[in-house]
């Protein structure tokens, strides 16, 4: 792979996948032989506890540390990969997060460390593929995160609320692309939690189609093996390599690797 390219994966409504989304996407990445890092910029720390498990309270230091030493003095200045963590899985590579992350957010944007990670991304080149998880808001992180990305990833739960969300995204990351990240593209809209038997969840994706936005093809069920892999600390590719969801998974995974082209903000 000549170019790492840099994903975020983002929806103003919270409970829309996105950790989950972000994190089996990286692992069936990793499972191909792709060197693949997850930067887990939500303080929820998610997808720090679906990839490392039991791990996830012990491992230092986290992206609080990384961000903490860019507003703080501090004589051990160390370089961005000094924050990046092994799975267990072989090629997949974490940036924790943890809940303190949350208390860092108006000390930074008062001192306007907008693009930091951007320049700590710069400098790891190891990296094939590049997720980011991102909190359900548009703050510090989640702007961070745009403007350091090639593209955006948005998770779609078929719901009323994550429709209008859905508009008031698109404004954002078009904001973003104009003032701060002009490569900036909306790679497209994930379709998560799809219910085939229920009317309103394809009357809303349909619509969705015929507004011109860009929906992927691909569409994610609603399975209880999802809470099941979260709680075995198994993205699905390991923990159930047969199953329906996993398979639309990697049917995702190869679509988005496609050359079609990303949808512009603008």
């Amino acid at each position: 792979m000549s170019k790492s390219i840099k994903r975020v994966v983002f929806n103003q409504k919270g409970g829309v996948g996105k950790s989950t989304i972000t994190c089996n996407l990286a692992a069936i990445s990793a499972a191909r032989g792709v060197t693949t890092l997850v930067i887990d910029l939500d303080p929820q720390a998610n997808s720090t506890l679906y990839l490392l498990g039991s791990g996830a309270t012990t491992v230092q230091p986290t992206v609080v540390d990384f961000f903490r030493q860019t507003v703080e003095f501090t004589f051990q200045d160390k370089k961005p990969l000094a924050y990046v963590h092994a799975t267990p899985f072989d090629n997949l590579f974490i940036m924790p997060s943890r809940p303190e992350l949350d208390e860092l957010e108006a000390k930074l944007e008062s001192r306007y460390k907008i693009y930091k990670l951007r320049d700590a991304l710069d400098q790891m080149q190891e990296f094939d593929a590049v997720y980011v998880d991102t909190p359900p808001a548009m703050g510090f992180f989640t702007r961070s995160a745009l403007i350091a990305a090639d593209t955006c990833l948005i998770p779609f739960d078929c719901d009323t609320f994550s429709r209008q969300a859905l508009y008031t995204l698109l404004g954002n990351a078009q904001e973003i692309r104009r003032d701060h990240n002009q490569k900036l593209g909306i790679e497209g809209i994930i379709v998560n939690q799809f219910q085939t038997r229920a009317r309103l969840p394809q009357q809303l994706v349909d619509e969705l189609k015929e507004e011109g936005l860009p929906v992927l093809e691909t569409y994610l069920s609603s399975s209880v093996k999802v809470r099941e892999s979260h709680e075995a600390a198994k993205p699905l590719i390991h923990l159930a390599p047969q199953h329906k969801l996993t398979e639309e998974y990697t049917a995702l995974y190869e679509a988005l690797q496609q050359p079609t082209g990303v949808a512009a903000t603008s």
